[in-house]
C-alpha cells in the first residue's frame, strides 16, 4: 500500500474523482490509474519530482467521454490541463478558478456547453486559454479581463454572442487572438491597439461591422489579419502596408470594403497571401513586382479596372512573383486584350481565374507557357478567335472553362489536343461559335466528369463514343446545337451521370430503352427534337430522377403508368406531342404545378386541375366482346399454367436426385481438393487452440499442409446462407489472381466423421493478422500494442485500392466485394495488404452489367457503418458501394475511429465528422499514434506543430480522397481508377519529401483554418466545381 503526504493525498483523491467522471475509455488509459502504482506514474500525469504534486494532466486525443469533475480544482499545483480532442460534455467547472498556478487550459474540440466560467479569474498565471470547437454560449465575461498574463486566446467555433469586450486591451502580453466562427457583433474596440505584442488577430465569420480602427493598421507587430465573412465597411488606409511592415497574411474577403487598393502595397515585400475579394474596391491595381514571396493573390468580385487597355498593366510586374500559385482577378471590370506577357508569369502558377470581365480579342498563344496550370477560367468575357494549340502543353490541367465567349473553330481540331490532357475532368465550352461534327475521338477524353458543348454550331450525329465515357458523372450537355440522327443506344452506359441534356437539336427516332441504364440521372432533357415512338417504360428505372422534359417532340401512344412510381420526380413536361389515352393520377401526376401536358389533344382523365376531357366509357357490345376474349384467355392461361407446373415438378425431381453434385461440381472443379481427414489432423481436430477468427458463416483455423502454414475457412452449414456464401466465394476467387487479394490454395467438399456435409476453403496464412487488429488493438500497453505509421497506412490504402481496381475493372467478370472493412484486410509478413472474405461477393456480367444473383447471399449487403446508405434503401449492390466502404476504411485508418463509435449518434457519421473538422483541426481528429510525441517539450513547445508541412499536405490529400469516396450520393463518389492514381501520387511525394498539392478546381472560395503556434486563422482554398 502506497502512503501519501497530505498534499499528495489531496491530488490522489482528486484524480480518482476525475476518473469516476469518465464513462468511456476506449484506449483503457485508466487501467494504469490504480492503487498499486503511485499516481505520478499514471498515464497522462506529470508531477513535480520533489513535492510529488501533479503539475500536468494531459489526456489529449484519448477519445474519452464524460464530464469534467469539479475535483480537478483541488490539484493546486496544476500548471497544464489538456483535454483536447475528446468528447467531454457538460459545463466547464467553476472550481477551475482555484488553480492559481495554472498556465495552460485546453479543452479544444469537445462538446462542452454553458458559459465561460467567470471564476477563471482565479487562474492568475494563465497564459494559454484554448476553448475552441465547443458549444459555449453567452458573452465573453468581463471578469477574465484581469488575466493579464494571457498570451494566446482561442475561443473560436463556439456560439458566443455580444461584442469583443474593451477589456481586451488589458492583455498586454497577448500575441494571438482567435475569436472566429461565433456570433459576435459590433465594432472592433479601440482598446485592441494597446496590445503591442499582438501578431495574429482572427475575427472571421462573425457579424462584426463598422470600420477597422485606424490604430489597427499602426500595429507593427501584426503578421496576420483575418476578418473574412463579416460586415466591415470603409476604406483601407493608403499607407497601411508601410505601417504594417511585418504583415504576411491579409484576408478581408466577403465584407463591404470600398475605395482603392492602398498604393503602399507596392512595398509589402514580405507579403505571402492577400485575399481582398468580394468587396466594393475600385480603380486600377498597383504594381506588385516587389512582392516576390507572394503565392496567393485574390482580387475577385470587386469593381477593379475601368474596361480599358491599361487594366492589365499590373500583370507585367507579377513576372517577378516567382512563387505565385493562385491568381484570381475574376468578376471585375477589367477590359482590353489579354497581353502576351501573361505567358511570362510563374510556371508555378496553378490556378488562373480571369472570368466575368470585359476581356476581348484573342487568347495569346504565350499562355501555353504556364505549364503548371491545373485550372484556367476565362468564361463570361468577349474573347474571340480560336483556342490556341499551345493549350496542348497543359499536361496538369484539370479544369478548363471557356464558356460564354465568341470563340470559334472546328471541334475536331480542338478535341485532337484537348483530349491529350490526361488529367482534364471539367471541360466547359458552352455559348460560343464552335462548329463541325463532334468527332469519335472525343471518347479519348477518358477522365471527363463534366462536358458542356451546348449552344454552339455543332452538326452531324452524336458519336456513340460520347456515351462510352464512363467517367462522366456531373454533366453532359449537347443542347441547342444542330445535331441530327438518332440517340445512340450506348446512352445507357452513362450509369453514373447526374445531368443529361440533348434538347433543342434535330434528333429523330425512338427514345432508346437503354436510357433506363442511366440509373443515377436526376435531370433529363430531350425536348425540342423530332423524337417519335412511345415513351419507354424503362424510364421508370431512373429512381432518383427529379426533372424530365420530353416536350415538343412527336411522341405517341399512352403515358406509361410506371412513371408514377418515380417518387423523386418533381417536374414532368410532355407538352406538344401526339400522346393519347388516360393520364395517371399518382406520383408527379397528382400535382398540376409539376406536370405539363398541353398540346396533346387525345389525352384524357388525370386530376381535375388539368381540365382534360373524361376518358370514354366502352359500349355494351364492346364489353360483351371483351368478356368473351377474357374467357378464352382465362382457359388458355389455366392450361398453360398446368403444363408449366408439370414441367417444373419434373425438373425439380430430376435435380433433387443429384443435388450435391449439381451444386458443387461446376463451382469447385477447377480447384484441387483436400480431404476432410487431412484437415482434421492438421488442426488437431479443429481445436480452439488453432482458432484464429470467425464470421457470420464460418470459422478460420490455423493449420499446415505440405509443410506450409495455411488458413482453413470452415463453413458453418447450419447457418442459413452459408452454402450460398461458399458458392459465392468459390465463384469469385476461382478465376482471379492479384498480389493484393488473398489467394485460395484448395478446397474441401466432403463429409465429416459424423456423416454431415463439410465444406472448407484453404488460403495462404497471413502472419500479421488483420488491419482491424492493428487499428484497434485489444491492449495499448507499450510492450504489446502494435501501431502503423503513416507510410504503412498509405501502402495499405494503395494495396486495397489496387485490389478493388482489379476486381472492378480488370477481371473478365467484374467482382463487387460487398463487405470491405478492416477485419477483411489481411497483412502478410511484409505488411502487404490482401483483401479477403468474398462470401457475399457479386459477379457482374461484362456484357450487360447485371449482377449474378445466384452467386450472392440473399439479404446480406455488408456491415453496418461500412455498407453504403443506398443499400439500406434497397438499391442493388454496385461498384459504388465498394468505393463507399473504401472511403470509410480510409477515414478510419486516418482517425483511428470506427464508423460505429459511440460519438456517432443522432445522425452523425464518420464522414460528416471528418468533413467538418479535418481542414480546421487536422491534428485533433488524426489518430494520435500518427502524431510525433515530444516527451520533454515545454508548454510553449507543445503549442508548436509536430507535423511537417509536407506530411500535413499529404494527410489533407488523403482525407480528401476518403471523403470523396464516401459521399452519400453514389454518383458523386470518386471512382476507383482516380482514387488509386491519386494515392500513388501521394506516396511518391511522401517518399520524395516534395510538396504535394491537390489541384483546386473552381472559382468558389472557402476558408480553411490552420493552426500556427497554436493560433488559428483562415487560408483560402478553391473548391471543386
Amino acid at each position: 500500500m502506497i502512503v501519501f503526504a497530505s498534499g499528495s493525498e489531496t491530488d490522489h483523491l482528486a484524480l480518482l474523482k476525475f476518473r469516476e467522471s469518465i464513462s468511456t475509455d476506449p484506449y483503457r488509459i485508466f487501467l494504469s490509474w490504480n492503487t498499486s502504482t503511485h499516481f505520478c506514474n499514471w498515464k497522462g500525469i506529470t508531477c513535480n519530482p520533489m513535492l510529488q504534486r501533479v503539475t500536468k494532466l494531459n489526456l489529449e486525443g484519448c477519445k474519452l467521454k464524460g464530464f469534467i469533475s469539479p475535483h480537478v480544482g483541488n490539484l493546486s499545483y496544476l500548471r497544464n490541463f489538456n483535454l483536447q480532442n475528446n468528447s467531454f460534455y457538460g459545463e466547464i467547472p467553476q472550481e477551475l478558478g482555484r488553480l492559481s498556478q495554472l498556465q495552460q487550459l485546453s479543452v479544444v474540440n469537445n462538446s462542452l456547453v454553458g458559459k465561460i466560467p467567470i471564476n477563471l479569474t482565479g487562474c492568475t498565471n494563465l497564459k494559454f486559454l484554448y476553448l475552441y470547437g465547443n458549444n459555449l454560449i453567452g458573452k465573453i465575461p468581463t471578469e477574465i479581463g484581469s488575466l493579464q498574463k494571457l498570451q494566446d486566446v482561442d475561443i473560436g467555433r463556439n456560439q458566443l454572442s455580444g461584442g469583443i469586450p474593451s477589456f481586451i486591451g488589458n492583455f498586454s502580453s497577448l500575441t494571438d487572438l482567435y475569436v472566429a466562427e461565433n456570433n459576435l457583433e459590433g465594432d472592433i474596440p479601440q482598446e485592441i491597439c494597446r496590445l503591442k505584442r499582438l501578431t495574429i488577430v482572427a475575427l472571421d465569420f462573425n457579424k462584426l461591422s463598422g470600420t477597422f480602427p485606424s490604430c489597427l493598421f499602426n500595429m507593427s507587430s501584426l503578421t496576420v489579419i483575418s476578418a473574412t465573412g463579416n460586415q466591415f465597411n470603409g476604406s483601407l488606409p493608403p499607407n497601411m502596408f508601410h505601417t504594417l511592415p511585418n504583415l504576411l497574411v491579409l484576408y478581408i474577403y466577403d465584407n463591404q470594403i470600398s475605395g482603392q487598393i492602398p498604393f503602399s502595397i507596392t512595398n509589402a515585400s514580405i507579403l505571402l497571401e492577400l485575399d481582398i475579394g468580394d468587396n466594393h474596391l475600385v480603380g486600377q491595381v498597383p504594381s506588385l513586382g516587389k512582392l516576390q514571396d507572394l503565392y496567393i493573390l485574390s482580387l475577385s468580385q470587386n469593381n477593379l479596372g475601368d474596361n480599358s487597355t491599361n487594366d492589365f498593366e499590373f500583370l507585367k510586374s507579377l513576372k517577378n512573383c516567382s512563387k505565385l500559385e493562385v491568381l484570381s482577378i475574376s468578376y471585375n471590370n477589367f477590359g482590353g486584350h489579354l497581353p502576351n506577357f501573361l505567358g511570362n508569369l510563374s510556371t508555378q502558377l496553378s490556378q488562373l481565374y480571369l472570368g466575368g470581365n470585359q476581356i476581348s480579342g484573342e487568347i495569346p498563344a504565350a499562355i501555353g507557357n504556364l505549364i503548371g496550370l491545373t485550372l484556367l477560367g476565362i468564361e463570361n468575357n468577349q474573347i474571340d478567335g480560336i483556342i490556341p494549340t499551345t493549350f496542348g502543353k497543359f499536361q496538369k490541367m484539370q479544369v478548363l472553362e471557356v464558356s460564354a465567349n465568341k470563340l470559334s473553330g472546328e471541334i475536331g481540331e480542338i478535341v485532337a489536343f484537348i483530349c491529350n490532357l490526361s488529367q482534364l475532368f471539367h471541360l466547359g465550352m458552352t455559348e460560343n461559335m464552335f462548329e463541325g461534327n463532334i468527332p469519335p475521338s472525343i471518347g479519348n477524353c477518358q477522365n471527363l466528369q463534366y462536358l458542356n458543348l451546348s449552344q454552339n454550331n455543332f452538326k452531324g450525329t452524336i458519336p456513340p463514343e460520347v456515351f462510352n465515357l464512363s467517367s462522366l458523372t456531373n454533366l453532359l450537355d449537347l443542347s441547342q446545337n444542330s445535331l441530327s440522327g438518332s440517340i445512340p443506344k450506348e446512352v445507357g452506359n452513362l450509369k453514373h451521370l447526374d445531368w443529361l441534356d440533348i434538347s433543342e437539336n434535330h434528333l429523330f427516332g425512338d427514345i432508346p430503352i437503354t436510357i433506363g441504364g442511366c440509373i443515377m440521372l436526376e435531370y433529363l432533357y430531350l425536348q425540342g427534337n423530332y423524337l417519335q415512338g412511345i415513351i419507354p417504360s424503362s424510364l421508370a428505372s431512373l429512381k432518383v430522377l427529379r426533372r424530365l422534359d420530353l416536350s415538343q417532340n412527336r411522341l405517341s401512344g399512352s403515358i406509361p403508368n410506371v412513371l408514377q412510381n418515380i417518387s423523386s420526380l418533381q417536374y414532368f413536361n410532355i407538352s406538344f406531342n401526339m400522346l393519347d389515352g388516360e393520364v395517371p393520377t399518382e406520383g408527379v401526376f397528382q400535382n398540376a404545378s409539376d406536370l405539363v401536358v398541353i398540346g396533346n389533344n387525345k389525352l384524357c382523365g388525370g386530376i381535375f386541375e388539368l381540365h382534360l376531357p373524361p376518358c370514354p366509357v366502352k359500349g355494351k357490345k364492346l364489353a360483351k366482346h371483351h368478356r368473351f376474349k377474357l374467357m378464352i384467355a382465362t382457359i388458355v392461361s389455366v392450361v398453360a399454367f398446368l403444363l408449366i407446373l408439370s414441367i417444373i415438378l419434373t425438373i425439380y425431381w430430376m435435380r433433387n436426385r443429384s443435388k450435391k453434385s449439381s451444386l458443387d461440381s461446376p463451382i469447385i472443379d477447377k480447384l484441387a481438393k483436400v480431404s476432410y481427414q487431412s484437415l482434421h489432423n492438421e488442426t488437431d481436430g479443429f481445436s480452439t487452440a488453432n482458432l484464429i477468427g470467425f464470421g457470420n458463416f464460418s470459422s478460420v483455423y490455423k493449420g499446415s499442409l505440405e509443410d506450409k502454414i495455411i488458413a482453413i475457412k470452415v463453413l458453418n452449414l447450419q447457418r442459413k446462407g452459408a452454402h450460398k456464401s461458399f458458392i459465392s466465394e468459390c465463384n469469385a476467387l476461382k478465376n482471379i489472381k492479384h498480389r493484393n487479394l488473398v489467394q485460395i490454395l484448395t478446397c474441401c467438399s466432403s463429409t465429416d466423421y459424423k456423416g454431415q456435409e463439410f465444406k472448407a476453403l484453404i488460403f495462404e496464412y497471413m502472419r500479421n493478422g488483420s488491419l482491424e487488429e492493428w487499428l484497434h488493438p485489444r491492449t495499448v500497453s507499450a510492450e504489446h500494442s502494435r501501431t502503423l505509421n503513416l507510410d504503412q497506412r498509405l501502402n495499405i490504402m494503395i494495396d486495397v485500392s489496387s485490389a478493388l481496381h482489379y476486381l472492378h475493372h480488370e477481371c473478365e467478370q467484374s467482382v463487387i466485394h460487398c463487405d470491405l472493412k478492416p477485419s477483411n484486410v489481411l497483412l502478410d509478413d511484409d505488411m502487404i495488404a490482401h483483401v479477403s472474405d468474398f462470401g457475399i461477393a457479386r459477379l457482374i456480367s461484362a456484357i450487360d452489367g447485371t449482377s449474378s444473383q445466384q452467386t450472392s447471399t440473399i439479404g446480406i449487403k455488408g456491415t453496418i457503418g461500412y455498407a453504403p446508405p443506398e443499400y439500406g434503401m434497397g438499391y442493388e449492390v454496385s461498384m459504388d458501394g465498394d468505393i463507399y466502404s473504401f472511403g470509410i476504411l480510409m477515414l478510419e485508418m486516418l482517425t483511428g475511429r470506427r464508423p460505429t463509435d459511440e460519438i456517432f449518434e443522432d445522425g452523425e457519421t464518420l464522414h460528416n465528422f471528418v468533413k467538418k473538422s479535418y481542414s480546421d483541426i487536422l491534428l485533433q481528429i488524426l489518430d494520435p499514434s500518427l502524431i510525433p510525441k515530444h516527451e520533454e517539450a515545454t508548454i510553449e513547445e507543445e503549442n508548436g506543430q509536430n507535423i511537417t508541412p509536407t506530411i500535413e499536405k499529404c494527410l489533407v490529400s488523403l482525407f480528401n480522397i476518403g471523403l470523396a469516396c464516401s459521399i452519400e450520393s453514389p454518383k458523386e463518389r470518386m471512382n476507383m481508377v482516380n482514387a488509386t492514381s491519386e494515392l500513388n501520387k501521394i506516396r511518391k511525394v511522401f517518399l520524395s519529401g516534395k510538396l504535394f498539392k491537390t489541384a483546386s478546381v473552381a472559382e468558389n472560395v472557402v476558408y480553411e483554418t490552420v493552426q500556427r503556434s497554436n493560433s488559428t486563422f483562415y487560408i483560402p482554398h478553391f473548391l471543386n466545381l
